[in-house]
Order: structure tokens, then sequence, then C-alpha cells
């Protein structure tokens, strides 16, 4: 018996038959990715089916149940972990009080073997205060994303020894928001994290070193939006602020200064001369600085 008898062919195997074009006489081919004659180059089907199995499911209400969740960084076994249910089965019918029990005592040793090793139980302690913080500081998903990557880059090149996972975490996610070019403080973070600035600074600067992070010079512009929004200040005072910024910027006043006091300082000069009042102490509170560093960046700006 020839292999052709006993052997199926299906759809994405390069087929060849051959028969008559409708159109011209000619010898008509037809392989995978479409049925043309040879002849005329009529083509007469260039889509095929794939009758093979749908892995969806659907139910009445048109949900479809597909196969699992999909992987995600955030979870220290990447989301593939099972979840065993409370009170509900997976038809969302109620439990009896023994079905109740027995998934309890299921539940109790799931979290007993969930973790591997030590260094597993500390990716995800570390893992979970990532997304505790993102979540604080209302940043998206995406940057909790690349928050949990970076942490566990951090993990696996053995940063975290002598550190606290805490100040790892934190100097993650603020890692995350240089990366992206997101104006954001250690200062705030640090006010949210459970550990204090020192500490925050002195992991990012490790894993600043040892991973190579393409983090992205903090510029003062960033730093004038987030600081008019808290002072609720109007647009004209917003745009002279941003355009005294690019002057600024141009003529190299903001080298070696700290971009929160330049802020500071160009919102103050621009609230002046739009004649809006805002004291000293309230704008250099908001920013971060002293009232004194506003003044010099203030004088250094009309200097210009």
């Amino acid at each position: 018996m020839a292999t052709r008898d006993i052997y199926t062919t299906t759809f994405d195997e390069d087929v060849q038959t051959t028969t008559e074009c409708p159109d011209c006489g000619g010898s008509v081919r037809t392989s995978t990715g479409e049925t043309i004659c040879e002849d005329c180059g009529l083509v007469l089907e260039d889509t095929h089916f794939d009758r093979g199995p749908d892995w969806n499911r659907y139910s009445e209400q048109g949900t479809a149940k597909r196969t699992g969740a999909p992987l995600t960084p955030t979870r220290h076994d990447r989301g593939l972990s099972t979840e065993i249910g409370r009170f509900q089965d997976g038809n969302g019918h109620s439990l009896s009080s023994r079905k109740r029990r027995q998934l309890n005592r299921l539940r109790r040793e799931q979290s007993r073997a969930r973790w591997q090793s030590k260094a597993d139980r500390n990716l995800g302690y570390g893992l979970g205060e990532v997304r505790r913080l993102s979540s604080s500081l209302g940043f998206s998903e995406s940057l909790r994303d690349q928050g949990c990557v970076l942490f566990r880059r951090a993990h696996s090149e053995r940063l975290c020894i002598g550190r606290s996972l805490e100040a790892v975490a934190a100097a993650s996610v603020y890692a995350a928001c240089r990366c992206t070019g997101l104006g954001q403080s250690r200062t705030e973070i640090a006010a949210r994290a459970r550990c204090d600035l020192g500490q925050l600074t002195n992991a990012y600067n490790v894993m600043n070193v040892e991973l190579e992070l393409p983090a992205q010079p903090i510029s003062v512009a960033d730093r004038i939006p987030k600081l008019a929004t808290e002072l609720e200040v109007p647009e004209r005072v917003r745009r002279q602020a941003l355009e005294l910024a690019q002057k600024a910027t141009d003529a190299g006043i903001t080298v070696g200064c700290q971009p929160s006091g330049v802020a500071a300082g160009c919102l103050y000069l621009a609230a002046e001369r739009c004649g809006l009042c805002l004291s000293q102490r309230e704008i250099a509170d908001v920013a971060g600085v002293s009232p004194t560093t506003l003044r010099s960046r203030r004088d250094e700006l009309l200097e210009m």
C-alpha cells in the first residue's frame, strides 16, 4: 500500500495538486499558499481554512475560557501556580462544609510547598513589595512590570545580599521611572516605601552600575508639570515656566544643579511675572527644596 493512501495531509503541508484552469484551460497548481494558474496567472484560491481543533471553549453567555492566564513577571513563578478556590466551584455552585474543609487543608499544604527555597521566598516577597509600591504611587501596569523585571534581574545577580529586600524593591521602581523618563523623585518613592532614602539611594546606585541601566537624565521640564498641578497654577504660568526651563537648559544653568530646585525657581519667577501670589515656602515645600535654593535659582534665572 502506498504511503499516500494511509497518510492524511493537512492544510499546512506543502501539497501539490494539478487541475484545469476555468479561464484558459491551462495547468493549475495548488500549494499551501494559494491556487494559481501557471499559464495565465489567475488566482483561484488564496485562503485555506484550519480545520484543526479549537482550544477555546465558549459558554452560553459568550465568555471565552482559555487554557490559562498569560505569563506575568510580577509573580515569582510567573503566574503558573494553581489557585485553590474557597466558597464556589468552577461552575459557580456553593461548596459544602465538608468540601470547604478539604480545600482549606489543600490550601495550607499548597502554601507550605509553594516555595522551593529561601531564594524563591525572597523573590516572591520582593515582587510583592514592587507591586504594592507601584499601586500606592498609582503607576501603570507596564511600569509595574518593568520594576518587577528589574528586581528579578537584581535578585539573579545576587544584588540583594547585604541589602534589605524593601530597599531593592523601591530602587527597582525608581529605576523603572528613570528608564522610562518619568519624573518621579526618590523622596516621593521613599515616602511610600518601607525603607529610608539612604537605603534606596544605595540600592539604586548598585543596580545602576551592575545592571548597566539605560537611565535617562532628569530634566527640569519633567519636574514642572507635577509642581504646577500640585500648586494648582494657571496654564499661562505653566507655559512660561517651561519656556524659562528651556532657556535655562540652553544657557547651561541646570548643569550641576538639582532639577527640582531649578524647576521651583522657574515656576516662582513665572508666577511673579503673571501676577500670581505664591510664597517661596509653599513652592519649596512642594518641590522638596529649601527656600534658599529657590531664591538662588531665581537669581540665576534673572541674571540670564
